[in-house]
């Protein structure tokens, strides 16, 4: 992907980078592709012991829903982590497009049941909680905006 044409100021994307690893996005964003290229369990999921590609599976659910993960005919339990480069420009996240910003992604309101996603919804659902990625959720402002001016150089 092409870089941002308008990125933040080298020190504020330096301290966000700071903040991407000490929160520990590292070690499922793996940089230079900023994936590890494993995929992270759906939400109540396990798979079996012998599951042939065992060694590509992170131990630990992001707390997406399940419904896509299982509930389709495709459904394998889990989900590929995705790369973050070019996340700056992508109209829609999470697996079912109901973010459309980095802002929205990392707003703690999202996991309220009262909550208006700006992305994807049910039919005839307006108020959801969005879940999912709680990982940076608890971020103060100012450590917020220094991860997604980061993300945001990528």
């Amino acid at each position: 992907p092409r870089k941002n044409p308008n990125p933040a100021a080298a020190d504020v994307v330096a301290r966000g980078e700071q903040v991407f690893r000490t929160e520990g996005c590292v070690s499922c964003h793996v940089p230079p592709d900023y994936t590890s290229g494993k995929v992270t369990l759906a939400q109540g999921w396990q798979p079996p012991g012998n599951h042939p590609n065992r060694d590509d599976v992170v131990s630990v659910s992001v707390g997406t829903d399940p419904g896509l993960a299982l509930k389709t005919r495709k459904g394998t339990g889990f989900y590929k982590i995705p790369s973050l480069r070019g996340v700056w420009y992508r109209p829609r996240l999470l697996h079912d497009a109901s973010v459309t910003s980095l802002e929205e992604m990392f707003d703690p309101a999202r996991t309220s049941p009262e909550y208006e996603p700006n992305g994807w919804n049910p039919p005839g659902v307006t108020k959801r909680a969005v879940p999912g990625h709680a990982f940076g959720l608890s971020l103060n402002a100012e450590d917020r905006g220094a991860l997604l001016a980061y993300l945001r150089s990528l």
